[in-house]
């Protein structure tokens, strides 16, 4: 078995990834506070 190194592991993937997944977060929490404000405005 081959000795491990640390830092060597490739992870754009890995990155590209969790960047995805952090744009994801970042407009779904926008959507869902307009989307709560636009509710209140209308029933308001």
């Amino acid at each position: 078995m081959a000795g491990f190194e640390h830092g060597s592991m490739d992870i754009r993937d890995h990155q590209k990834t969790f960047d995805g997944f952090v744009k994801m977060v970042t407009w779904g929490g926008i959507i869902v506070v307009c989307v709560l404000i636009f509710v209140g405005l209308v029933n308001g």
